[in-house]
């Protein structure tokens, strides 16, 4: 397979980019369908007169279905865009990406999505969808507990989730306590919405984000506190984001004095409530009830889902140290790390 399409780049490129063009319509309609083709050229910054010729062509090759309510993916056009996904990875190299990072950082799994989410924001849902399909995977139908973190990576998983036998005995709680930030990133949010459309059972942690220490040591007594926290400590998966030190401090209103001392130390990652620098080291821990990085040690399935270009230095900074098994991300955030550990 590999020496076909090595034979195919040199003697007929144009037909591997037109290739890589239809794949991208074809996936951006599955995330979407139905969508209309203004929307769909909008979001792929493609001319509608360009898109209008592709999309005939896929629906003459009976891939996709054209009605007034927008376009969606034929059954047959399913199964193809399923197949050609393995395909398009090597074409890209995106396996050879999957392959070194999991090298590098040696983790269990690396599953890396065509593109940058960073450019295209519907990338996002993409490794949305590749986690779901890790979670499906991982899980049969026996009664299991899954701790998912906020944020807008995780927000996504959520977004992509569909009601499946697998998940519909998970319980679903959030990793730590989240009130003060957006609602839509908070983890009561996304954990509930992931329960919801996984058909599964969910709880919930009405607690801040950020405490002081006497907050801190009066909530931890509370028996419903404790009794969630016990749920979280025993999960069978820890779903979580990472961050950029920078945009999560400015986005929990973190104070000047902490946010000189993570330029100071040139903070690069968060997760978790730990702030490291490029090295993997913590230089920060935010006071916050849930999940601490110890606690991640004796739960079976840790899986981190980041991505974009610029996350690059994040998620290199946390894997370094931090204790996932798995990585999902996009092209751009692996082009980015293998950029530097490839010097």
């Amino acid at each position: 397979m590999n020496r076909l399409l090595d034979i195919q780049k040199k003697l007929l490129p144009d037909l591997v980019d037109t290739m890589g063009m239809r794949y991208r319509i074809l996936r951006f309609v599955r995330l979407m369908q139905p969508i209309g083709r203004r929307s769909l050229a909008s979001s792929l910054e493609m001319s509608e007169r360009v898109l209008r010729s592709e999309v005939m062509f896929l629906k003459d090759q009976g891939l996709v279905n054209v009605a007034s309510s927008g376009m969606t993916l034929t059954e047959e056009g399913y199964n193809l865009l399923v197949q050609l996904e393995e395909v398009m990875k090597e074409t890209f190299n995106i396996s050879m990406m999957e392959k070194k990072l999991k090298s590098h950082f040696n983790l269990q799994d690396v599953v890396v999505v065509p593109g940058d989410s960073d450019e295209y924001p519907w990338v996002k849902k993409e490794m949305g969808r590749a986690c779901v399909s890790l979670m499906k995977k991982k899980f049969s139908t026996e009664e299991n507990i899954i701790a998912v973190t906020g944020g807008t990576s995780i927000s996504a998983v959520a977004e992509m989730m569909a009601p499946n036998t697998e998940l519909e005995k998970a319980l679903f709680v959030p990793a730590r306590g989240g009130l003060g930030e957006q609602v839509e990133n908070q983890a009561n949010t996304i954990c509930a919405e992931m329960a919801r459309k996984a058909s599964g059972k969910y709880r919930l942690l009405h607690v801040p984000d950020q405490l002081s220490k006497e907050s801190y040591s009066s909530l931890v007594e509370e028996p419903s506190v404790r009794e969630i926290l016990g749920l979280i400590r025993s999960a069978a998966m820890v779903v979580h984001g990472i961050g950029e030190a920078r945009t999560m401090a400015t986005r929990r209103q973190s104070s000047q004095e902490l946010v000189d001392k993570l330029r100071d130390k040139n903070a690069v990652a968060e997760a978790f409530g730990y702030y490291f620098d490029q090295s993997g080291d913590i230089i920060h821990k935010v006071l916050t009830i849930g999940l601490q990085l110890e606690d991640l040690a004796t739960i079976p399935y840790v899986v981190a889902v980041a991505g974009g270009s610029s996350k690059g230095h994040a998620i290199q900074a946390y894997m370094k140290q931090g204790p996932s098994e798995v990585l999902v991300t996009d092209e751009g955030a692996a082009k980015a790390i293998l950029s530097e550990i490839e010097v």
